[in-house]
């Protein structure tokens, strides 16, 4: 499956959609790419007077890039078009804030993938490559209302 048909089979839309393009991928990590546009609706209140990305998306971008896109690549096709990876825990470091416009790159590297159970090491880089947060992010495949 190449970059393009796995970001096709996202289960996101804007304005929830945190992965912009990959730049990597292969059965032991993913790389990618996500800009928090100036204009996205969050800034407005939070904070009102410093507008900062919430650490809540800045974990989702990761999860979405470093374990969603890494593990519809793992899945089969016939399995990853019939269900959803859920996240099933996080532990996240914050170390720099986002600001509106900024690109960050999120590099993520497989822990684990077994039992339809996938563990990552996730890491967000800035522009000027210097280390946003970083953790780790477990996800599991969960069966669609048609396979149960």
């Amino acid at each position: 499956m190449d970059k393009a048909q796995i970001l096709q089979r996202l289960p996101y839309t804007s304005p929830f959609l945190f992965v912009d393009r990959l730049v990597h991928i292969n059965a032991n990590g993913v790389v990618g790419k996500y800009t928090f546009r100036d204009d996205l609706p969050f800034y407005k209140g939070h904070f009102k007077d410093f507008p900062l990305t919430p650490g809540a998306l800045l974990t989702e971008c990761c999860a979405q890039i470093g374990v969603v896109c890494l593990g519809i690549y793992l899945f089969s096709e016939e399995i990853a078009s019939k269900a959803a990876i859920a996240l099933t825990k996080t532990e996240m470091e914050f170390l720099l804030p986002v600001l509106p416009g900024e690109t960050v790159t999120v590099a993520s590297e497989k822990v684990y993938f077994r039992f339809q159970k996938l563990k990552c090491k996730v890491k967000m880089t800035n522009a000027l490559d210097q280390v946003v947060c970083k953790g780790e992010i477990s996800g599991m495949l969960i069966p669609s209302e048609r396979e149960k």
